[in-house]
């Protein structure tokens, strides 16, 4: 999940190959003088290395075989009605350590796993040695967790996340707010069993650091992440995952918010539990 990543010169508005950022009105710059549509290299690199990062070790340790895209069944111009219509069916019984657990053990229940974990290893809990690692040994199969908090550790290494604004610790610094947020936007089975499955969840990304000196403003990506879960101790388990880029969107027209604006937001609103 990159959030930093440039467009492209094409496409755009009206043919003209140029996407527009209205930025705040009072001020121009977004959090006192970083600028959304003119970021340097080295903003770039620590924002696609940021999101990355979150994955490097899973795709490191899993042995990938063939192709991870499954192709899609029956005819490929008609909406499946199954990965867009909600059931209503309550998605979880309870929660460890407040991560949605006792998933259903079918289609729906899978679903609900992938989307709840997506935002999960998501979240900033994921830049605390002592919350990441809760938070691998609780979603992952005990065999892929041993492999990842190793490789997690040195990923999310002191010089890492001092080139995102935080600490060794993995703390904002005083009068700023650190965003790191997973929002599913769907989910779609990819293959399905009674004891594996495998599910895309596409969602949009949140990733930045909010605050009057920040140089490093809040920014949006969208990314497909794909899981491969199997069904240990009563629970969807994740054994490997990957991600690519998009679908994104058009970007739209919207203000950019202002460094309160956005810190106000991120203490007032809280996450969701995700259902099919």
């Amino acid at each position: 999940m990159s959030l930093g990543d440039e467009r492209e010169p094409s496409g755009g508005y009206g043919g003209t190959g140029q996407t527009r950022t209205r930025l705040p009105e009072s001020g121009g710059d977004v959090y006192g003088g970083a600028r959304r549509g003119g970021r340097s290299s080295s903003r770039s690199l620590v924002t696609v290395v940021g999101v990355v990062v979150l994955l490097i070790a899973a795709i490191a340790f899993a042995n990938r075989g063939g192709d991870d895209s499954a192709a899609p069944s029956g005819d490929e111009n008609q909406p499946n009605s199954s990965s867009t219509a909600a059931s209503g069916t309550r998605p979880v019984d309870g929660k460890a350590g407040g991560i949605p657990g006792g998933f259903a053990r079918d289609e729906q229940g899978a679903q609900s796993a992938a989307a709840n974990y997506a935002v999960t290893l998501g979240s900033t809990g994921m830049f605390s040695k002592e919350s990441r690692h809760s938070i691998v040994d609780t979603i992952y199969t005990p065999t892929a967790a041993a492999k990842l908090q190793g490789a997690m550790d040195q990923a999310y290494s002191p010089d890492f996340l001092s080139k995102l604004g935080l600490d060794a610790s993995g703390n904002a610094p005083e009068g700023s707010t650190f965003v790191s947020r997973t929002v599913p936007v769907g989910t779609k089975v990819e293959q399905f069993t009674q004891s594996s499955a495998k599910v895309s969840v596409w969602y949009m990304g949140l990733i930045g650091m909010s605050g009057q000196g920040s140089t490093d403003p809040v920014s949006s990506t969208w990314k497909t992440w794909t899981f491969e879960l199997q069904w240990v101790s009563d629970n969807w388990k994740i054994t490997a995952d990957t991600q690519k880029d998009g679908p994104a969107p058009v970007p739209g027209d919207d203000r950019a918010a202002s460094s309160d604006e956005i810190s106000k937001a991120i203490e007032e609103y809280g996450g969701f539990t995700y259902a099919r």
